[in-house]
């Protein structure tokens, strides 16, 4: 690359290391967790010195982004300090790279040998409550979504009215995720996993409801049958896409397969339950 070209990238790189100190030093400051804090504090300190090492070879100097500030410390207080923090780091993967190409600054070059390896070690670190009780909001998440497509493309054939598939799939839906509930509690209480029986129960039953009230509305807010069905399994799409991208990225997973998986055992399910639906109400005779 050019010489303007260079410093265009060092410009870059600079911003965004002076940023994410920003970003690390603040979550820090509001960390409750002595052991996140000082891993956060670490990873402030590593940005800032790698801000120091550009401005020191290059003489390019940075502003941060405070946009990016601003939207990361927004991500970290609603869905986990982990979450934001590898969303962050994912996107920084590309520029880590990059810093390879700088032959002219040996030292900044040296960067992208160390830094990503590093950082990653910190990140693995952090202990944060929400990814402790993944695993039973996954359970809600997933088991209300297969149940549900298809619980609800069922009642669609058998029943022909929106009202009463609403009704139908709200009463069982809650009954279901005070079912799970109480599976999650017994069996972490028994598993003894390091997990709060009630605290499971509870990220298990709230992930199972949230998912069953998203995939009843459109019954609830639309007069045709076909329509609603629709736009529940639009929903159901979507959450699936949200889910697996947040899990995807919070583990460090392959955010592709799950999505595959999960969007082909709920739509698999709906099928089925679908073609049962209208195979019993053709068999019974029954209308509703």
């Amino acid at each position: 690359m050019n010489h303007q070209q260079t410093l265009k990238e060092l410009h870059q790189f600079a911003q965004a290391e002076r940023t994410e100190y920003h970003i690390y030093h603040y979550l820090a400051r509001r960390e409750k967790d002595p052991h996140n804090r000082r891993t956060l504090e670490q990873l402030a300190e590593e940005e800032a010195t790698h801000y120091k090492l550009i401005l020191k070879e290059s003489g390019v100097s940075a502003e941060p982004n405070k946009t990016k500030i601003f939207i990361y410390t927004l991500l970290a207080r609603v869905l986990g300090l982990t979450f934001a923090i590898k969303l962050m780091e994912n996107g920084e993967h590309g520029a880590v790279k990059n810093y390879s190409q700088f032959t002219e600054y040996p030292a900044i070059r040296d960067l992208a040998r160390d830094e990503d390896a590093h950082e990653q070690k910190l990140i693995a670190l952090i202990n944060e409550e929400r990814l402790a009780y993944m695993g039973s909001v996954v359970l809600g998440l997933s088991d209300a979504l297969v149940e549900f497509t298809g619980a609800l493309a069922g009642f669609t054939f058998a029943l022909r009215d929106t009202k009463l598939i609403a009704l139908t799939g709200a009463i069982t839906g809650i009954a279901a995720a005070l079912s799970m509930a109480s599976s999650e509690y017994l069996s972490s209480k028994s598993e003894d996993e390091g997990k709060h029986p009630l605290k499971a129960a509870l990220y298990t039953g709230v992930a199972y409801v949230f998912t069953v009230a998203a995939l009843v509305s459109p019954f609830a807010l639309l007069s045709n049958v076909f329509v609603a069905l629709g736009v529940m399994l639009a929903a159901a799409l979507l959450l699936i896409a949200a889910f697996s991208f947040y899990y995807a990225v919070a583990r460090g997973e392959n955010f592709r397969r799950r999505f595959t998986e999960m969007a082909c055992l709920s739509f698999g399910v709906a099928g089925v339950s679908f073609f049962i639906g209208y195979l019993l109400k053709t068999l019974t005779g029954i209308e509703a």
